[in-house]
């Protein structure tokens, strides 16, 4: 099998989703929509982080780098998506297919770190308010993002060098709307078990030690909150870790729900509605939940929409 040429097969067929042909034009403009959505408003969050000086904070470095991310992440599966759906070509070459696969796990794993950035960075301003500007340095902040987008690279360039390695033989369908690694790997004729093991030691490193670290860091927030249980204290700390919360639950809650919750029945169904959760819902509603529930953010959009001269 190690002799074959993996280039047997120089395309796949993306089945895309499962939308009977008349309700097409519909769901084309419904994701249409929320992608322009999604650009619009993730460019706007960092327009606004870019303008408001104000807003020249680490929360909002990381903030900002996480609007590009999303931005990124949504662009790297939907348009193709929109493609297929509009003029019916579901191919894809094979290049596309791992270039593809490349940028989604970069910048789905690249989310997963600023994250734990975030919770950090919520963790030292409130159980640590006077040493805050201390520990969390612009030279910490700068290294905290850097790291991240260098072991998300480092990740997602050995998955995919991993997959080129890989033969594909006959079957060249893919039961999604991209180029997914799992589904990838049930296509391929070759011996898969190295993929495997490293995807099973990489989860933990990506998913599950992050997650964790997030968990620890709102631990010990809580457990500080409650030792000064005041009503404004309560009030301060939910508006200033209220829409972090909400971007994690979205974020681990969709891949919880796909990976650590599989269904036997309707499987594929499932795997593709819960990755367009987290490919296009996730990053669309993240700038709305850090400008309705962030006041810092509102409050820039103020400044800015002042600064405006609207009697031309």
């Amino acid at each position: 099998m190690t002799g074959r040429n993996q280039s047997t097969i120089s395309e796949f067929l993306l089945l895309g989703l499962p939308i009977q042909p008349e309700h097409h034009n519909l769901f084309y403009a419904l994701f249409l929509t929320m992608y322009l959505t999604t650009v619009l408003g993730n460019l706007i969050i960092i327009v606004l982080i870019r303008l408001d000086s104000h807003l020249h904070t680490p929360m909002y470095l990381f903030l900002s780098n996480l609007s590009f991310s999303d931005l990124c992440f949504s662009s790297v599966t939907i348009p193709k998506l929109l493609q297929t759906m509009q003029s019916q070509i579901t191919t894809i070459p094979y290049a596309g297919c791992l270039t593809q696969m490349y940028f989604f796990l970069f910048f789905g794993d690249l989310e997963s770190f600023l994250l734990v950035a975030m919770a950090y960075d919520r963790y030292v301003a409130i159980c640590f308010p006077l040493h805050y500007p201390t520990i969390m340095s612009p030279k910490l902040c700068l290294s905290l993002v850097v790291l991240s987008w260098v072991l998300t690279m480092f990740h997602a360039m050995l998955h995919t060098l991993l997959m080129a390695r890989l033969c594909f033989c006959a079957e060249n369908v893919i039961p999604h709307f991209f180029c997914d690694m799992s589904a990838l790997l049930k296509l391929s004729c070759s011996d898969t078990h190295v993929n495997e093991l490293v995807i099973f030691i990489t989860a933990g490193l990506i998913l599950v030690i992050p997650f964790v670290l997030i968990v620890v860091s709102y631990g010990h927030i809580v457990s500080s909150i409650l030792k000064v249980p005041s009503v404004q204290g309560i009030r301060k700390a939910f508006s200033t870790c209220g829409s972090h919360l909400s971007v994690v639950s979205l974020f681990y809650g969709t891949i919880i729900g796909l990976y650590l919750c599989p269904s036997a029945n309707n499987s594929t169904v499932k795997d593709t509605v819960m990755a367009l959760m987290y490919t296009v819902v996730t990053p669309m509603l993240n700038p709305f939940i850090y400008s309705l529930r962030n006041r810092d953010i509102k409050e820039a959009i103020r400044r800015i929409l002042k600064k405006i001269p609207f009697n031309l």
